[in-house]
Order: structure tokens, then sequence, then C-alpha cells
């Protein structure tokens, strides 16, 4: 659970990795930006490794990050969260599930090999919970040279969607971040000396939050369902095969009543519909007692997650084109703005890696979506034009980003032994594809 910083400078090195005896090249690449007044922004290196070059063999990118969201044991944690502790069978420490654990699980399966079915490359970065930051530009200048014999790409960076039952995951919202800034003048004013005689900030934010979203959800912004697709036979059939209990849900998240009353209502309403989410009020009063003014500036914030085929800007321009009832200054900005991913659960890719889930746990996976947002799974199909699949170990009470973090030491056992069985089942998989592909190609 604790390491070291990395140091800053591009370096390069070798070693021997595990029982196949061969060498694994890494890189460190230097991503630190360059500030307005010329000096350098520190910041981790992202770590490039390749491992095996046999032309016969695939070459799969693995991505992990070993960044972590920050944790104090006076926060509520049972356990020093930089101590890796197990109890009862699980593994508790910040990053188990949320990076370092799948990381880890994936290098231990590369261990196991002493003939290499595939070509290995990986992706660390240390900068995820930061947003990734000079991920996307290495990613462009690398594309051309070290992605370019990449067939796959794999992503270990998310949750199963029930305790017990593996997943893979083929989608994720994105998230446009909203600012609504609401102004009246310069300065706080007494709510004795004013209060009913003017247009006040905070009553006009109030309100006009509440425009955003009816008591059931559904976004009250004109054209925000547009291009959302239809759901297709064969998507309907995969959210009825999935295994979701309602209350075990609940329970992970301590919420005692959804919206809706059936697993395909709530699963259709994380993956496949926009939502919107109100995080908060800038510049109001909320200390302990009573303070009685009328403040002169307040910012409202809140998110709307969007799904595949809806176009950020468009959505950024809905937001903004929405009539807004509001005598004082108004100004909406976007800062952040991410956008969705979707990928082709009938690719080679996930047929390997359901097979290898089938051969470890003795059942299929759930295909799922992710209803929050992963900007490395687009970032990476966009960039490098590859296949790009998320391959969980972690179960969805692993507690990622919250206290007592862990990942139950079954599932990192036997999730390593899917990573290693995920192996050999895409080695023969494609093989067996390009085996097809030359004899069609011989016969014309």
């Amino acid at each position: 659970m604790s390491f070291p910083l990395l140091g800053k400078k591009q370096q390069c090195f070798w070693i021997a990795i595990g029982q196949c005896r061969l060498i694994l090249l890494l890189l460190f690449f230097n991503i630190s930006p360059q500030l307005p007044d010329g000096q350098d922004l520190p910041l981790p290196p992202v770590i490039l490794g390749e491992l095996g070059k046999d032309p016969q063999n695939p070459t799969v990118c693995f991505y992990g990050h070993v960044d972590v969201q920050p944790a104090k044991k006076e926060d509520g944690w049972k356990t020093d969260p930089y101590t890796l502790t197990e109890i009862n069978g699980n593994l508790y420490g910040r990053g188990a599930t949320d990076n370092k654990g799948p990381v880890l699980a994936w290098i231990n399966a590369v261990e196991t090999f002493r003939a290499m079915p595939v070509n290995f490359k990986f992706v660390i970065e240390g900068m995820e919970e930061a947003g990734s930051l000079g991920l996307e530009k290495l990613l462009e200048e690398e594309n051309q040279c070290f992605f370019s014999d990449v067939d796959y790409i794999v992503i270990s960076d998310n949750l199963w969607l029930s305790n017990k039952k593996p997943a893979l995951t083929y989608g994720s919202r994105g998230n446009a971040c909203f600012f609504v800034e609401v102004e009246c003048g310069d300065k706080d004013l007494h709510s004795g000396t004013f209060g009913g005689i003017i247009h006040e900030p905070m009553t006009d934010l109030i309100a006009l939050l509440d425009s955003l979203v009816d008591p059931t959800g559904r976004i009250q912004i004109p054209g925000i369902y547009d291009s959302v697709t239809a759901l297709t036979e064969e998507e309907r059939k995969l959210y009825e095969s999935i295994e979701f209990d309602l209350e075990e849900h609940k329970n992970n998240s301590g919420v005692k009543k959804f919206l809706y009353g059936t697993k395909e209502e709530i699963l259709l309403h994380l993956w496949r519909y926009p939502s919107l989410s109100i995080h908060g009020i800038e510049g109001a009063f909320h200390e302990p007692g009573i303070k009685t003014v009328i403040p002169a500036k307040v910012i409202g914030k809140f998110s709307i997650r969007q799904v595949p085929h809806m176009d950020l800007s468009v959505v950024k321009r809905q937001v903004r084109d929405k009539p807004f009832l509001c005598p004082n200054n108004l100004k909406v900005s976007m800062p952040l703005g991410a956008k969705p991913w979707l990928a082709d659960v009938n690719d080679p890719l996930f047929k390997a890696a359901r097979r290898a889930i089938k051969t470890v746990f003795g059942e299929d996976p759930d295909f799922i979506r992710d209803g929050s947002t992963v900007p490395v799974a687009r970032m990476f199909q966009t960039i490098t034009q590859k296949s790009v699949m998320m391959f969980p170990i972690g179960a969805a009470d692993d507690g990622e980003h919250s206290q007592n973090e862990k990942i139950s030491r079954h599932n990192y056992i036997e999730g390593t032994k899917a990573f290693a069985a995920f192996f050999l089942e895409i080695s023969k998989l494609h093989r067996r594809l390009h085996k097809t592909s030359n004899t069609e190609t011989n016969n014309c």
C-alpha cells in the first residue's frame, strides 16, 4: 500500500520477471507540464513497460494506476490505510481494489508463465485520481511507436456489479460538470436591511437548480434526450440475464429507497440514460451557527452523466440555452467534460475474457456498463483505435475511495488466475482468427 515517489527524469532499465526469464523493458516518461512562469509542475512519471516481442503472439497492453485517494485512520478506518492488513479473508488498505491490487494481480499472472502466450505492454500512471494529467499527450506521442504493435488493451480499474458474480465492462457514461454563477452586486448585504426588497442570488440559484431535474430524476433541459439511442433486443436480453440484487445494492450504498423498483429500470437509468446530480453551492454560509447575511454571489455546481452518442459540445449548448428566469447576473460555464465510452461485446477481447472467467469461476460473467466515467477507456480507444475492455476483479462492496477499502483474498487469487487464463484464451483466439484471415486471403 505504501511506496516511495518515483523520480521525475525519464529513465529506462531492464529486469528479469518471473519464470519466463524474459527481459522487461521499463521506460519512465516525464509528463510534468510547464507553468506560465516557466517552472515545471512536478508530476509522477508514466511507466511504459514491454515484455516479449514474438511476432507470432498477439500484444496485449494493460493499463493501471498506483495513485490513490487521500486516507487517514481518523477518518473512520479500522486499520492503518497504508499498511495492508488481512481481516477475515479481506485485504484492507487504500488502493487495495483501486487500483494497486489489480495492477499487482496482473503482474503476478504474467510471472506464472515460463513461455509467454502473448507479448505484454504496460501503462502505469500516478495521476489517474487527478484526471490523468499528461497521459493523453503521451498516448498521442507514442501512438505510432509504443502502441503501433498493440492488438488489445485491457483496463482493470472498476468493480463487479455484485458481490459474488464476475463481470466484464463494455461501456461507461461521460461527465459534463457545470458551474452556475448568480451575482447581484459586489458585496454581501444585511438581510434585515435588504431582505424583501432585492432579488437575492441564493433564492434565484435554488430556483434555477430546482428547475434542472424533476422528482423522478428526469432532466428538464430541452433536447437532452434527443441523442439517446433506442434499446436493442440484444441488449435487452443482456439486462435480463444480469445478476443484480436490489437489496444488496441498497446495503452497499446505505440508501433505503431507489427511484425505480425493478432491476431492469435501475440498470437502464444507471447505464443507458443520462442523469443530472446537484453537488453543492459555493459562496453560501455553511459554518455552524447562524449568519443572517445575503451573499452577493453564489455558484451552484452540478453535473450531467451523458451516455454514448451524446455530444459533449451539444450538451454544453443545451444547458446554456435553457431559459432561466433570473433577474440577477447569470453566468454558466462547463469547466470539465469527459466523453462516454462504448465497446463491442462481440469483439475477440470479450470472447477470450468470457472463456477465461468461465474456466476459473465456473460461470459466465455479466456484461455490464459503468454508470461513472472512465476517461482512460475512451482515451485509449480514440487515440490508438485498438479494442479496449475493462476486466474488473473487485467486488461491488470493496469500497473504492471510501473508508476501509478492501479486496478479498479470494478475488485477488481467482482474479490473478482469470488474468492468466485470459492470456491463453486471447492467444488461441487471435491465432485462430489470423489463420482464418490468411486462408481467406490465399483463396482469393
